[in-house]
């Protein structure tokens, strides 16, 4: 399965041409750890520099070293220009006309635009801040960013992908011509996000050199004039845009074919097997209409549709984290009514909801206090005491078994990668041991790697005959993955593609039910 790129939008006039950024040979070293071996990378004037990598790869030490927040191992040299720099703070790389803009937005809400993009550099006349100076010096910057708000606007009341602006305005103001984005999409809609595209090519036309850090192959193929991918700290590789696809990519970032990448060796012959969920017209009254469907053991059924299809909602049903307004629900053929999480979960439905920071993980405590906080019942010893020790060793088990990326169990939760959260999350849910696991978007905002770790963990839960309810808005992944799939559509189960429908799981199957072109 390989995607080839589109034609780039304008030529990236390199030949003969000096780096904007050049960085060679940068080294990391923490202690007990080696974050950066000997990477280098340039960047050109005019040209859009994709830097991608497993989370964990390298990326956000590498940039934090050219923000001035690190300091690199002696050794690495950075040029800007051609000319040497010795970036050794911040300030240090504002006045090499580097800025980096992060997912998480540096700017102060209680402030107007234009004291955002001064904030540090305040003009003053007769003692006080001349606030009437610095917007009609920001005027000119945000008509040239085609802004939709002013320079005295209130930046506590722009959404995200306008705070997002300011965040450029204020590069462009310090007369930045190295500019980071990174995942900048993180939180925008699609509107949004076409917007930004279109401002990238536009400072890219500038002759700015932009470095655009993301995990999307989509965004990639659109922007990307070229692409260096870091693995384990190292450099494994720059691609030219001729040369983009998705399997040239995941073959960078991972060290395999992408041919590999969806794991499924569980016997999809297990679709014949016994019933363990059966669900009988269920619905909320409102978004879910009366939907009916069997999920048998060791069975991987997806759960496709459009945004808005009511997908999440008929899992929430089906969970008893909302009510239910009809139909029935049997589990391994016995008759179940769950009104709450807790009484699903008691009965052994498992749930892994899609907002895995907001409703899934207690992110200020230990990834072993979230494994074990499902089950910490068990370990109540004589006297009303806990058993640590065998908590402990729970925990130690589940790092191992789900392959978590950290130093130890006792690390906090939130510090990890979404990939390694998400891994947590399930190995909690999994300590329960559910008949069934509902799996809500498992895979959102994790990198390519984490990603096939997922399935795999999904591949062999199947295989040891659990049921797998798995929802996703990836296409690939759902047929890459899925032995059937239920289509929904406003609020109904539109259609069925594999199993014993004789339609075999392809996205166009998929996509015929879930447009409404079925019939």
């Amino acid at each position: 399965m390989s995607a080839s790129a589109p034609e780039p939008d304008a030529a990236t006039p390199r030949a003969g041409a000096i780096a904007a950024l050049e960085m060679r040979g940068i080294s990391k070293t923490f202690p007990g750890v080696r974050a950066l071996s000997n990477v280098s990378l340039q960047a050109y004037p005019g040209e859009v520099l994709a830097l991608m990598g497993e989370n964990g790869a390298g990326k956000s030490t590498l940039m934090k070293i050219l923000s001035g927040a690190y300091r690199a191992d002696p050794g690495g040299t950075i040029a800007v220009n051609g000319q040497p720099v010795s970036i050794d703070g911040p300030q240090a790389a504002k006045s090499a006309g580097i800025s980096i803009i992060y997912q998480e937005l540096a700017l102060a809400p209680n402030l107007s635009v234009a004291e955002n993009i001064y904030l540090g550099n305040e003009l003053s006349h007769a003692g006080q801040l001349d606030r009437k100076a610095m917007a009609e010096a920001c005027r000119p910057i945000l008509e040239r960013l085609g802004t939709p708000f002013g320079p005295n606007t209130l930046v506590g009341s722009l959404s995200i992908a306008e705070q997002q602006l300011v965040e450029i305005a204020r590069a462009l103001h310090a007369k930045s011509r190295i500019l980071v984005l990174d995942e900048p999409t993180t939180a925008l809609s699609a509107r949004e996000t076409d917007r930004l595209f279109a401002l990238v090519r536009q400072l890219r036309n500038e002759g700015i050199a932009l470095i655009y850090i993301s995990h999307r192959m989509a965004e990639i193929y659109e922007l990307a004039d070229r692409v260096t991918v870091l693995r384990d700290g190292s450099c494994v590789g720059t691609l030219e845009r001729e040369e983009l696809s998705a399997d040239a990519i995941v073959r960078l970032m991972v060290g395999r074919e992408l041919s590999s990448f969806y794991t499924k060796t569980h016997d999809a012959e297990a679709v014949l097997g016994p019933v363990v969920l059966e669900v009988d017209g269920i619905t909320d009254g409102a978004r879910v209409k009366p939907c009916s469907f069997a999920l048998h053991r060791g069975e991987v059924l997806g759960v496709a549709g459009l945004v808005g299809a009511g997908r999440t909602e008929l899992a929430r049903l089906i969970f008893g984290a909302d009510r239910r307004a009809g139909g029935s629900i049997k589990l391994e053929g016995k008759p179940i009514a769950p009104r709450t999480p807790k009484q699903a979960l008691d009965a052994g439905i498992a749930y892994l909801t899609e907002d895995r920071k907001g409703l899934g993980l207690f992110l200020d405590m230990s990834c072993g206090s979230n494994i074990n906080v499902g089950v910490i019942d068990r370990d109540a010893a004589a006297g009303g005491r806990l058993n640590l020790q065998r908590a402990r060793e729970r925990a130690m088990g589940a790092f191992q078994a789900f392959r978590v990326r950290a130093a130890s169990p006792l690390v906090q939760v939130g510090s990890l990668s979404g990939g390694n959260q998400q891994k947590v999350l399930l190995a909690r849910l999994l300590e329960t041991g559910p008949k069934v696991l509902i799996l809500d978007e498992p895979t959102r905002g994790v990198d390519v790697g984490a990603k096939s770790e997922i399935y795999r963990i999904i591949d062999e839960l199947a295989s040891k005959g659990l049921g797998v309810l798995m929802i996703s808005s990836d296409l690939p992944e759902i047929v890459g993955i899925c032995d059937r799939v239920l289509v929904m559509r406003e609020g109904s189960i539109a259609g069925e593609v594999g199993g014993t429908t004789g339609v075999p799981v392809t996205q166009e199957n998929v996509m015929v039910h879930a447009a409404g072109l079925a019939a």
